[in-house]
């Protein structure tokens, strides 16, 4: 038997196993020193060396940035190039287009100001959202919604009137000044349908509500205003399909066609010489766009911000990865998924970006 002061050569070997060189091109970890001033452009730098999810935010930022810098004069002229694209000045001005994708709750939250920013300066080129991510921008400019507690009482709160949305509160007398807002508003659209032949699809029905609204306060306001074309294939899931189906007793007729608009979605995709998609939450608006970048084989820059899982299948909790099988994302293209709240990490995203100024764009 060994002595008792020898250290068993087993136990030894496997605690003290000896490590592989680390390459050259390794990060090591650190995060910010709050003994130097720290700007808010160096907290968010120091991010990509924190770990975890400081450190998919950081990746978010830098591939934000890249779709904003991109123009087709930093590619070379391919020989089989259309002569749309030979000019300099037209490869110079010819960016990558952004789509942009969120959940109802976020026009909801203060996100909508933020959203708002984005479209009233043109720093996106599409949206797809839900019902709710419409009508809440709309019924904004009508009443306020207020905050609250996520642990309020739904059947006290129903006695009283009062719609909950996590830990937000909208008064149920903003839907009724909806109602009131957008039925005439109907009443013109069918009008115009039957004397002229209007075709509405959601998007020209949105983009109608964004003209009537007229109030900058509203997002889709500034889409109007800005030509950004807002897609949502399911319309009627909320207040607006309530207000439709009223309106389809009172006044009966009014036709809404989606086809057209996922022909004018696919199309912008497809047209799209190059395409990023930043999406905030899951659901309808992930996947209509990351289905519109199949038709282009696959968006060249991806961010997901969300806090789904995948264990369950669902495409809301997918990781970028699963839409690269599905030809959704490129290959070898730049993506990541930032598991998080999107009304913490979103400011941040913007202000290390797009609020940057004109000057990267």
């Amino acid at each position: 038997m060994a002595p008792a002061s020898t250290i068993p050569t087993d136990a030894s070997a496997a605690v003290l196993k000896p490590s592989e060189p680390m390459p050259d091109f390794a990060v090591s970890v650190e995060g910010p020193n709050f003994e130097e001033e720290v700007t808010l452009q160096k907290l968010l730098e120091s991010y990509k060396r924190i770990g975890f999810q400081a450190n998919s935010l950081g990746k978010a930022i830098d591939i934000v940035n890249k779709m904003r810098k991109w123009r087709l004069s930093d590619e070379p002229i391919a020989a089989d190039e259309s002569e749309e694209y030979i000019s300099p000045e037209v490869r110079a001005n010819t960016k990558c287009n952004v789509f942009l994708g969120y959940t109802s709750n976020l026009i909801s939250s203060g996100l909508r100001e933020i959203i708002l920013f984005l479209v009233k300066h043109k720093h996106v080129n599409a949206i797809v959202t839900t019902a709710g991510g419409i009508e809440e921008d709309f019924i904004k400019c009508l009443g306020k919604t207020y905050l609250a507690d996520f642990n309020l009482d739904g059947a006290d709160l129903r006695r009283r009137g009062m719609n909950r949305i996590g830990n937000l509160i909208v008064p149920n007398d903003n839907y009724c000044k909806f109602e009131d807002w957008l039925t005439p508003i109907l009443d013109a659209m069918l009008a115009e349908q039957k004397e002229t032949g209007t075709v509405w699809t959601p998007s020209s029905f949105i983009r109608r509500l964004g003209k009537e609204i007229n109030n900058e306060e509203s997002v889709y306001y500034w889409a109007y205003k800005n030509d950004i074309p807002v897609f949502c294939p399911a319309l009627t899931d909320g207040s607006l399909g309530d207000m439709i189906y009223f309106h389809s007793f009172k006044n009966p007729g009014l036709v809404v066609d989606i086809v057209q608009d996922i022909r004018n979605l696919n199309e912008l995709s497809r047209k799209s010489r190059r395409a990023g998609m930043i999406i905030l939450g899951g659901g309808v608006c992930k996947h209509q766009i990351a289905n519109a970048m199949l038709i282009r084989n696959g968006a060249d820059y991806s961010v997901y911000i969300n806090t789904g899982q995948e264990f369950d299948g669902s495409d809301s909790g997918a990781r970028p990865d699963e839409a690269v099988s599905w030809g959704k994302i490129r290959a070898g293209s730049e993506s990541v998924k930032v598991f998080a709240d999107a009304t913490l990490v979103f400011p941040l995203l913007v202000a290390a970006t797009f609020a940057q100024g004109e000057t990267q764009r």
